[in-house]
């Protein structure tokens, strides 16, 4: 009822609420974005929009929050205490929904849907391509989405499915199973005219073809220190396949996967396979996929596909 007061009329008096802004997932995907980046355009990348975007969202939150999350500089974004929590808890979050997505992925009852798969180049050109198209074959409901990588993807965030590595240690934190080992021998172009199965020091004088850096075989850079042939090394390159690629040019010699170089018939094995050289090739997979029927029918299949091929993997001997 409104009330008189000197000849005029009063309101009566209203209390206000400031209503509560409630943060959303894509708030906290935000912070975390920029506090992993550490730059406005880094998060930007992550979150696939632009930099305007990424700074009007975080002015927003705070805004919302009244908070400072990032102490801005020349050399980035650095999260503030209460920034810090934001991002450690959007971890939380993030780490929960995609437990949650693996296990809602391990509830088909049929042979059938999409399969991230990650291998190298390598592996598919001289071993997995005909053996996807076999598996095609038995499993017609079942698509593969190969990405090919030296660098083993992350499959605790679903970067991939499954992984087909070649590898001696496999990270503790995934389900492996060992498909077989893979043997590396000493080869050469055929025109060079070499002997096979004479001793490594006989070679030590012609031109080698190293691994690059990004390759990280560190077996293969001791051995080859060990035999004196870093010294001769005048090529190197950052694949298997493009090792091959150079050799078959007669660039000069390398050690090379036995699947793959046995195939040319203008390449040479010159030694036997190297016992120290020699690795696992493994079928990876994350703990929260071990119930999914396509992965499960997808490993099964590759195991007695990749081990009745355990000779030729190996790679013959000279003698």
């Amino acid at each position: 009822m409104q009330k008189r007061t000197g000849g005029q009329l009063r309101q009566p008096s209203v209390i206000t609420q400031k209503t509560r802004s409630h943060l959303a997932w894509n708030d906290f995907e935000t912070v975390l974005a920029i506090a992993t980046a550490g730059s406005l355009s880094g998060a930007s990348r992550v979150l696939g929009v632009s930099h305007a975007t990424v700074f009007r969202r975080l002015g927003d939150i705070e805004q919302r929050l009244g908070v400072s999350l990032f102490e801005r500089s020349r050399t980035g974004y650095r999260p503030t205490l209460a920034g810090e929590e934001l991002a450690d808890t959007a971890k939380i979050m993030d780490e929960a929904a995609l437990a949650a997505e693996r296990k809602v992925a391990g509830r088909d009852l049929e042979p059938s849907g999409e399969i991230w798969t990650t291998t190298t180049d390598s592996l598919l050109m001289g071993l997995l391509s005909p053996l996807f198209t076999q598996f095609r074959h038995r499993y017609p409901g079942i698509m593969l989405d190969v990405a090919v990588s030296n660098q083993l993807f992350n499959l605790t965030r679903r970067e991939a499915d499954v992984a087909i590595r070649p590898s001696n240690h496999p990270p503790e934190n995934l389900i492996g199973r060992p498909l077989t080992s893979i043997g590396q021998a000493v080869y050469g172009q055929r025109s060079l005219g070499l002997t096979p199965g004479r001793g490594i020091e006989s070679f030590a004088s012609h031109p080698w073809i190293g691994a690059g850096p990004r390759l990280q075989d560190s077996a293969l850079e001791q051995w080859m220190e060990n035999h004196a042939l870093q010294t001769a090394c005048v090529y190197r390159v950052d694949t298997l396949v493009n090792i091959l690629s150079a050799v078959r040019s007669g660039m000069g010699l390398a050690v090379l996967p036995c699947y793959l170089a046995d195939e040319d018939p203008n390449i040479v094995q010159l030694t036997d396979p190297i016992p120290e050289l020699e690795y696992g090739l493994w079928f990876l997979m994350h703990p929260d996929l071990r119930g999914v029927v396509r992965i499960h029918a997808f490993m099964d299949f590759l195991t007695e596909a990749v081990r009745a091929q355990k000779q030729r993997l190996a790679g013959p001997l000279l003698n």
